[in-house]
């Protein structure tokens, strides 16, 4: 019997309202939410840090109670790594959420991701060369990308929830594949097809319009109301990807072709914790209206070693912001950063990295590309990470002096001075992992 697989989020602040829509019509066995980058893994350390009961995703009750009702009653399974740094209390919070609602769930909750005991300060951040003792980096936690092998053992208690921490966006996907169709985890071909099906589906409007969108050449229709994407999974792997009808967007052969490449550095090669999967023999055929056939996805032995994401504290991000408009602006706009600069170099002896952007300019790519453009409304951005807190708010007030020590034609200031975090990856031994599944009963 065909499974079929909803995406309920793509990322952390993904919207709402389509997976209530998928909960409801969408007829579906599972329902996944994707909602942790590493970011906000990091983040979610830093708050735990500051509160023991918290680290978990901060619209996990949002979201849940917004399809919660409806899955209980047409018997979908939803799968989540919405526990981020703290699993145990996000299945806590959801026990609660469904006590409130009159509902009797069973959410199995997945640990073991966290290898923060196993990092210190003699451990090599491959990306910089360093030690964390040699970077000078404070330490908020650590995470290895789990598989779907950590999931397994959590659908084998029949649960309402699955939540997880650090778990790899297509594993999501692939543990509900490989459970009901009873795939081997060393089946390279079936989990490489799997994986393929989690990558499409992992960031849900992408693959229905919405990143695919670029007028005129890319036009996709009722973008504002685009629908998730549901992935209908046949046991050798091949699947539909397609919506709910009614919806905004499409999917097409372009979309899912997008969506495949999306982040993958070599086709032939994409690792994961449960495969090498191989996209570079995949079909895409279109079937129907907004249904594209997926097959020929492949896969190897899966790598020695599980990747991990050591989040560090970043000290303060100061961001400072000012306009400036008429003809001319850019040349006051220069001067302004100018300013700033010279400024928080000789007068505060500022020795941190200082990012000065000039918005609707050279905004993105800084001093990388140059070009002359012609705008008579420009924003100039100042921005600096440091550890120095009276250093960053120094920042800040130098650019709000504009207002009165600038060039003319100037005005809008916002400032902000928010925590930061910065990652690196590392490499953990499997062995090192300790997987434990406990099942909380509202």
């Amino acid at each position: 019997m065909t499974l079929r697989i909803g995406a309920g989020a793509g990322f952390a602040g993904d919207r709402i309202d389509p997976a209530r829509d998928l909960a409801e019509r969408g007829e579906l066995d599972f329902l996944a939410f994707e909602c942790l980058a590493e970011r906000t893994l990091a983040y979610g350390h830093l708050h735990r840090m500051q509160d023991p009961a918290k680290g978990y995703h901060h619209l996990i009750e949002r979201r849940l109670g917004a399809v919660l009702k409806a899955c209980v009653a047409q018997g979908v399974t939803i799968i989540t790594n919405m526990g981020v740094a703290n699993p145990r209390a996000a299945g806590e919070v959801v026990v609660e959420l469904a006590r409130r609602e009159g509902l009797k769930i069973r959410v199995a909750v997945v640990e073991g991701d966290d290898v923060t005991a196993s990092i210190d300060n003699g451990t090599l951040l491959p990306e910089i060369g360093k030690t964390i003792g040699e970077a000078g980096l404070r330490l908020v936690g650590a995470n290895a990308y789990l598989g779907a092998e950590a999931i397994l053992p959590a659908l084998d208690e029949e649960p309402h929830i699955v939540i997880t921490g650090r778990v790899a966006d297509p594993s999501l996907f692939l543990a509900p594949l490989a459970h009901r169709y009873g795939w081997a985890l060393d089946d390279w071909a079936l989990l490489g097809a799997g994986t393929a099906v989690g990558h499409l589906l992992e960031c849900t409007m992408q693959v229905t319009g919405g990143y695919f969108a670029d007028p005129p050449h890319k036009v996709v229709p009722n973008i504002a109301h685009l629908g998730f994407p549901i992935a209908e999974v046949e046991p050798d792997g091949s699947a539909t990807i397609t919506k709910l009808d009614g919806t905004g967007g499409l999917v097409s052969v372009l979309t899912v072709k997008e969506q495949l490449m999306y982040e993958v550095h070599n086709p032939g090669a994409y690792l994961t914790p449960d495969v090498t999967a191989d996209f570079s023999h995949v079909k895409a055929v279109e079937v129907g209206a907004d249904r594209i056939a997926v097959s020929g996805a492949l896969g190897r032995q899966r790598p020695e070693k599980l990747k991990a994401i050591v989040g560090f504290d970043g000290g303060f991000l100061a961001e400072g912001e000012f306009s400036y408009a008429g003809p001319g602006a850019i040349a006051r706009a220069q001067l302004a950063a100018q300013i700033v600069e010279e400024r928080m170099r000789t007068v505060h002896q500022c020795g941190e990295i200082i990012r000065l952007d000039l918005i609707g300019v050279n905004a993105l790519h800084a001093t990388a590309i140059q070009r002359q453009a012609q705008t008579e409304d420009v924003r100039i951005r100042a921005a600096m990470r440091t550890a120095d807190r009276e250093m960053a708010q120094t920042l800040l007030a130098e650019v709000e002096s504009l207002w009165l020590g600038g060039p003319a034609g100037g005005g809008g200031y916002r400032g902000s001075l928010t925590p930061s975090v910065t990652t690196h990856a590392v490499f953990v031994e499997r062995s090192s992992i300790d997987v434990k599944v406990e099942v909380l009963l509202s």
